[in-house]
């Protein structure tokens, strides 16, 4: 069965997307806006995704696998809480690029991926989703 991903933001030539897993909504929402902290380091991290740039340092692959070669995290002040917000990314059949917030992970404590976080990435890296468009006014 497909989960639900609702688009949140998208670049500005609408080739590319950010979502939120329907099911985990609430939870990734309540971190996000918890403080002004996490909301700037989200705004800062969803920008340079949008903008298509490359930043390991906060937005890098989990390729741990076969299963999670689509599987990405957002990385939220690394080196202290160290929290992670597991992403799939897909493609949509008119060629836009889907960045999905899928699962999120708090205090990851060591560089490597263990048993505490690779179940996490092994289910974001299977898991299938409808992407629910988010409606623009017309300009």
């Amino acid at each position: 069965m497909k989960k639900k991903a609702k688009e949140i933001t998208k670049s500005p030539d609408g080739k590319r997307i950010i979502c939120i897993d329907v099911d985990n909504w609430e939870e990734i929402f309540e971190y996000i806006n918890q403080d002004e902290k996490h909301q700037k380091k989200f705004k800062y991290i969803c920008g340079v995704i949008l903008d298509g740039h490359r930043n390991t340092d906060v937005y890098d692959k989990e390729n741990i696998n076969s299963n999670c070669k689509d599987v990405t995290a957002m990385k939220f002040f690394k080196g202290n809480d160290n929290d992670r917000l597991y992403c799939k990314e897909i493609s949509l059949e008119d060629k836009t690029f889907v960045i999905i917030a899928c699962e999120l992970f708090q205090k990851k404590k060591s560089q490597k991926n263990n048993k505490k976080n690779i179940p996490i990435i092994n289910k974001v890296g299977k898991s299938e989703y409808e992407i629910i468009r988010k409606k623009y006014p017309k300009s």
